[in-house]
């Protein structure tokens, strides 16, 4: 609970202490709101399909120490359950964020466990951003989640640096498609009728009636019905 700083004290202490509240309402205010993003112009939409065999999926490339992405999250996590639906997310690193490319790599060691626990590993970090604030902090988050797991984290989880490759591969693939920001959000279909891919701009409002749209552009095609076997002749027998 927010109290107000005793007169008392030195104005500095006190404007410091303000600043800080500031600060505290305003990440909290863009944790509650949903992220409006910009449209962006795609170059390059080889990123933009779903995996093979399915009609519709959510590409999602965000940074796990982003505030808008951990506000979009419980939004894509719900329509990714509700439609049954691929939910591919890929990884694009703001450079200034201290612990993000740390906790991307965490995050594919888990999938490497299953890939529902490095699901959940994001999820847990969105949820709890804000109490993680440095490399180290983040190293505490990782373990208390790893022991609440039944998992037994080794010494590196990256030796070889060979999941630092593919988070650099997806921030790779990031800047050809054009992305620009956190969380850029698309809707992709397969042999659709209308567009192969839409871009989210304000999840809250449209992710769903945008899945909706894919849904019904990409609808497969109604069975004939089969045709009736003509009841064989009877013969006239003497």
């Amino acid at each position: 609970m927010f109290r107000f700083p005793n007169l008392a004290q030195s104005v500095p202490s006190r404007v410091s202490l303000l600043l800080a509240a500031a600060l505290a309402f305003s990440v909290s205010a863009a944790r509650s709101q949903a992220p409006i993003q910009a449209p962006i112009q795609v170059l390059d939409a080889s990123a933009l399909h779903p995996p093979l065999g399915a009609r519709v999926a959510i590409v999602e490339f965000d940074d796990l120490q982003c505030p808008a992405c951990a506000a979009a999250n419980p939004t894509l996590k719900a329509a990714a359950a509700q439609y049954k639906i691929p939910w591919l997310r890929l990884d694009f690193l703001i450079p200034y964020h201290n612990w993000s490319r740390n906790a991307a790599i965490n995050a594919r060691w888990f999938d490497l466990q299953s890939k529902a626990l490095g699901d959940e590993y994001r999820d847990q970090l969105f949820a709890n951003q804000s109490s993680i604030y440095n490399p180290g902090s983040l190293a505490q988050f990782t373990q208390t989640f790893a022991r609440g797991h039944g998992v037994t984290l080794p010494f590196s989880v990256d030796p070889q640096g060979k999941l630092a490759s593919e988070v650099d591969a997806d921030g790779a693939l990031a800047r050809r498609t054009g992305i620009t920001s956190t969380p850029t959000i698309f809707v992709v279909a397969a042999n659709s009728k209308g567009k192969a891919f839409a871009q989210v701009l304000n999840p809250a409002q449209d992710l769903y009636t945008t899945i909706d749209r894919a849904l019904a552009d990409t609808a497969p095609p109604l069975k004939p019905a089969p045709a009736k076997t003509p009841a064989p002749k009877k013969s006239s027998g003497k």
